[in-house]
Parts: C-alpha cells; structure tokens; sequence
C-alpha cells in the first residue's frame, strides 16, 4: 500500500540543518499511538529537550516514551509518559504544571487526543456519544489551550491543535459529529491564533486526510478504495502528519499563524 517506513522510522534527515526542537520542552496529548506518537518521536529526534506523553492507557504511552528516549537518545531526551484524562480540565491543568515543575517551561503544545463515534446517521445517534465526541475533541483543545497559553506567555511558545479535512469537507456519511466537532475546533484554534499572535505564542491546525491508524481503521471505510480516490494513490503514514505538526512547531513556520495546514494526499483539492 505504501513504501513510507514503518512507525518510528526517521522519514527525513537532520544531517544538512540544526534540529528543529532544539532544546525544546514538548507536550503531546494521545501520545501512546498513531501521529501523537510518530509526533512525539519526532520531536525527540528533533532535538528536544523534553517530550512529555499523555493519554489514558499506561501501557502504549510509556512505550512511546521508551521509543522517544530511544530517538532523541544524541540529545539527551528527557521523555516522560503523564497518565492524563484531557477532557477533565484538572489533568489538563495538571500536565502543564508536571512541564513547568519538571522542566521550568512549556515550548510546544500538540493538542491531538480525540475521538471518532461509530458510524450511523444522525438521527441515530445519541446524546451520550454526542458528548462524547465533543468532549474528547472540542472541549480536550479548550481546556488544553487555556492552561497552555499562560505558560507560555513569557517566553512565548507554538500550539498546534489536531483537526481534521472532516472539519472542512465531510467525506463520510454517518460521521457527522466527528466533523462537526472538528469545524468547531479549527474555528476555536482561529480565534485563539488571533489573540495570541501578538503576545508571542503561535496557534496552527493539521488537518489530516486518511492516515493508517487505529481510528481509521476502525472506522469501517476500505482502506484500498480510499486510496484510490487519493490523488497520491494511498493512504498517509502517521509520521507523515508529525513532519507537518513539527514544522509548524519549528522557526521554519515562523510566520504561519492561525492556518490550516492538510496533510491529506491531494484530498481536499480533488
């Protein structure tokens, strides 16, 4: 389906420019798999100086705390897995503090824990999963922001929330909160871009198109047919999404603010 290297595996080389995280302090929510962790990863071997994983399951975010460890091992990468619930705002408050008490600052904040419902048409569809949904990707980026920016406002910082093409163009019947909650979220990222652009901190989204993990997967779409309506002909890779989410991170993007940047294989322009 894709010759793009396995999870984990550089997809470029810093051997030509300086690490992009250089010293950096960095906090990945939903670290434990798919572009949190290809992110995570990436930032480590980008030179940061601490990449702090959270998420709910323990056992897949210390394994990617070991394989950001493992990455950034040149930098000394001080990786550290936070057992965090980001949809209750005291783990969300909690996480900054663990970045300013172990590490005195927060530089980079990836907002990117979420949740997509089964598929079935609205009218099929309940309260509980509505909260669900908007829970896990609308009010996660809100209180993720609110505890983030006062931490960086001294030395200024970059957030990057997750959203979703879903947010722009719905693709698929029976998603409708997922894509819903996902709008919202560009739009709160829109606004908050434009308070925090001149007090120093830079807000951005990625939008990913159909990338190879769990959620998508599970989601009951067939992979092969996906890949064929794609103009590049496949699917993304997580860490595809994480060259995007650190480029937006990094002093390459430093005059990108309150943009949406798709890493999607050509879909919204189809």
């Amino acid at each position: 389906m894709s010759d793009i290297p396995a999870s984990d595996t550089p997809v470029s080389t810093t051997a030509h420019r300086p690490p992009r995280m250089a010293g950096r302090v960095c906090l990945v929510t939903g670290g434990g798999s798919g572009i949190g962790r290809a992110t995570a990863v990436l930032m480590a071997r980008e030179g940061a100086a601490g990449v702090i994983v959270a998420g709910r399951r323990r056992e897949p975010g210390e394994a990617a705390v070991q394989a950001c460890r493992e990455a950034g091992h040149a930098f000394g990468c001080d990786a550290r897995y936070v057992q965090a619930d980001v949809t209750d705002e005291a783990d969300a408050a909690a996480l900054v503090e663990f970045a300013l008490t172990r590490f005195g600052r927060l530089d980079v904040a990836f907002n990117n824990a979420g949740y997509q419902e089964p598929r079935a048409p609205l009218e099929a569809q309940t309260r509980e999963t509505f909260d669900a949904v908007l829970d896990a990707n609308l009010r996660s980026v809100f209180y993720g922001m609110k505890h983030q920016i006062p931490a960086m406002l001294e030395r200024g910082g970059r957030i990057i929330v997750n959203a979703s093409v879903s947010g722009i163009r719905n693709p698929n019947p029976g998603l409708a909160l997922y894509s819903a909650s996902k709008a919202a979220v560009i739009s709160l990222m829109r606004s908050a871009a434009m308070e925090c652009a001149p007090r120093g901190i830079r807000i951005n989204a990625i939008a990913p198109g159909r990338v190879v993990t769990s959620m998508m997967l599970g989601s009951g779409i067939d992979p092969d047919t996906i890949a064929a309506s794609l103009p590049v002909r496949r699917l993304g890779q997580p860490e595809e999404v994480a060259q995007a989410v650190v480029w937006l991170a990094s002093d390459d993007a430093s005059y990108v603010v309150g943009h949406v940047l798709a890493a999607d294989g050509g879909f919204l322009s189809s």
